[in-house]
């Protein structure tokens, strides 16, 4: 799988997945913004409630499959227990961090998913679930993206 992975990557997999993970941390700050518009929290002149939450669904749809690309191509290259044994020494605890969060993003967005899909009396749950897989975003990008970005 890791070749597959860097070929897809053209050998700059760490790269790629700054990049689609940058996205879609900006796609999920655009998403907050939706919904509260969609809910009525922030009136815009030019938006209203109904195309927000639309959008909103639609972003939504591309967000998970760009997460779910990036997921695989984090396990599949670097894995769960080579993340942590393979991170510099005083990394280990950012590395630990990221699997944790990103593995409870995945936990917490197919949650999500399923309560708007299919289990619809849970709906009274979504604002709380929605913020929560935005936390898990902005956590899983700072301890990755962000710090490969920051350089800290």
């Amino acid at each position: 799988m890791e070749d597959l992975v860097e070929g897809l990557a053209n050998g700059n997999v760490t790269e790629v997945k700054v990049v689609l993970a940058s996205v879609v941390v900006a796609l999920a700050v655009y998403q907050v913004f939706l919904m509260a518009v969609g809910y009525g929290k922030l009136r815009l002149p030019f938006l209203n409630a109904s195309p927000a939450s639309s959008t909103h669904r639609s972003v939504g749809d591309t967000i998970v499959v760009i997460t779910l690309l990036v997921a695989f191509m984090c396990v599949a290259y670097f894995g769960f227990e080579d993340g942590i044994e393979d991170a510099s020494s005083g990394e280990e605890t950012r590395a630990a961090l990221h699997i944790a969060s990103g593995s409870l993003l995945i936990v917490v967005l197919t949650l999500k998913v399923i309560v708007v899909r299919w289990w619809h009396r849970l709906n009274r749950y979504l604002p709380a679930l929605g913020l929560t897989v935005f936390a898990l975003f902005a956590l899983t990008w700072l301890t990755s993206a962000g710090d490969y970005l920051g350089g800290w």
